[in-house]
C-alpha cells in the first residue's frame, strides 16, 4: 500500500445509523475490531435537522444505514403499524440518502431481498434462475416488503447509494432471536422451500469493503445458491443435535398461522461474486461459519438451544 493509499484509509470515517439494531451492532463491532474510525448516529432518520446535525458533527466519509423497522416479534407487526413503517423505512431512509448526496457522502443501505417471490415462468422454484439486481420486485405480500420495494426503487436514482439486498440473515449464535436458524429450530413445523440467504459473518465484512470501494446501485447480498429449511435443519441435526426432529407443512397451512405472506426466492449473485470471487456458496458458508463452530462447542450450543426451546 502506498503512502497516499495509507493516508486515504486513515481519513475514512464511518457513521452508523441503527445502533440498537442487529446489523448495526454487528457492523460497529467489526469496525471496532479493525481499529476503524467510526461513530453511531443519535438522530432518528425522519428527523432531518437531527440527521444534519449528526453529519456536521461527525463529518463522515461513509454512512452505513442499518436502521429501519422490521417488526417485533416479526414482520406481521408492520401490518398494524403502517405509518410507523412508512416513516422509518421510506421517509427516513430517503431523508438520509438525500442529505448524504447533498454533502457528497457515500451511503450503504442494508435493505432486503424479500421483495421477490418465485413465479411460474422464468423464476420458478428449482429452475436455478435467480432474480437479478435489475429485475422489478414482484412481492408485496407483506407491508414490510411493500415499503422496502418502494424505497429501493427510489434509492436507485441516488448516485451515492449502495443498496444491499439481505435475505434470511444467519449468524453462529443459534439462540439469537433474529437468526434465521434460531427461528426454524424453535418451530414445530416448517415449510421446505429453497431460498437465497445471507451468512453474516462472511458477508458483513464484504459490505465494509464495498463501502470503501464506493460501489453504488443494487447488490444481491447473499451467498451463491439456495438452501432449503430441511437442508439447514439436517445440518443442525448432523453437527449439533442427533436427536433433533421436525416436520413440514405447506405454504397454505403456514398461511393459517401468520398474518402476512412470506417471500421465497433465489437471487442472482453474479455481481457480488464478480467483486469477491472467493465468496462461498450458501451450504459451504453455513458449514464453515456456523455449523463447524457450533460442533466445536457442541455441548454448550446444545444446552443453550434446549434452554431456549424450553426442553
Amino acid at each position: 500500500m502506498t503512502g497516499a493509499e495509507n493516508g486515504a484509509a486513515a481519513e475514512q470515517k464511518f457513521l452508523i445509523f441503527g445502533k440498537s439494531g442487529w446489523i448495526g451492532g454487528l457492523v460497529g463491532e467489526m469496525l471496532k475490531e479493525q481499529g476503524a474510525n467510526f461513530e453511531y448516529a443519535s438522530a432518528r432518520l425522519e428527523d432531518r435537522a437531527a440527521v444534519l446535525a449528526d453529519l456536521d458533527r461527525v463529518k463522515p466519509t461513509h454512512v452505513l444505514n442499518a436502521a429501519g423497522v422490521t417488526g417485533r416479534p416479526n414482520v406481521d407487526w408492520c401490518e398494524d403499524h403502517k405509518i410507523e413503517t412508512i416513516r422509518a423505512n421510506v421517509i427516513g431512509c430517503l431523508n438520509l440518502a438525500d442529505i448524504c448526496l447533498q454533502k457528497g457522502i457515500h451511503m450503504t443501505y442494508y435493505g432486503t431481498g424479500c421483495i421477490f417471490h418465485y413465479d411460474q415462468d422464468k423464476f420458478a422454484q428449482g429452475n436455478g434462475v435467480g432474480f437479478k439486481e435489475s429485475d422489478t420486485p414482484n412481492f408485496t405480500g407483506s407491508y414490510y416488503s411493500h415499503t422496502k420495494a418502494i424505497v429501493e426503487n427510489l434509492l436507485k436514482e441516488y448516485p451515492n447509494v449502495l443498496t444491499l439486498r439481505v435475505r434470511m440473515p444467519i449468524v453462529p449464535d443459534m439462540t439469537y432471536p433474529r437468526n434465521f436458524i434460531t427461528k426454524i429450530i424453535k418451530y414445530d413445523k416448517v415449510i421446505d422451500i429453497p431460498n437465497s440467504m445471507t451468512v453474516l459473518p462472511e458477508l458483513l465484512p464484504l459490505s465494509l469493503e464495498m463501502a470503501k470501494r464506493k460501489l453504488t446501485g443494487i447488490m444481491n447480498f447473499t451467498n451463491p445458491g439456495a438452501i432449503s429449511h430441511n437442508e439447514i435443519l439436517q445440518l443442525y441435526k448432523e453437527y449439533v443435535d442427533p436427536e433433533f426432529t421436525w416436520s413440514n407443512f405447506s405454504v397454505e397451512e403456514q398461511a393459517k398461522v401468520i398474518v402476512a405472506p412470506r417471500s421465497n426466492n433465489l437471487l442472482d449473485t453474479e455481481r457480488i461474486s464478480g467483486e469477491f470471487p472467493e465468496l462461498l456458496g450458501i451450504r459451504e458458508s453455513l458449514i464453515k461459519y456456523v455449523f463447524e463452530p457450533a460442533a466445536a462447542n457442541r455441548e454448550e450450543t446444545l444446552k443453550a438451544v434446549k434452554e431456549m426451546r424450553g426442553r
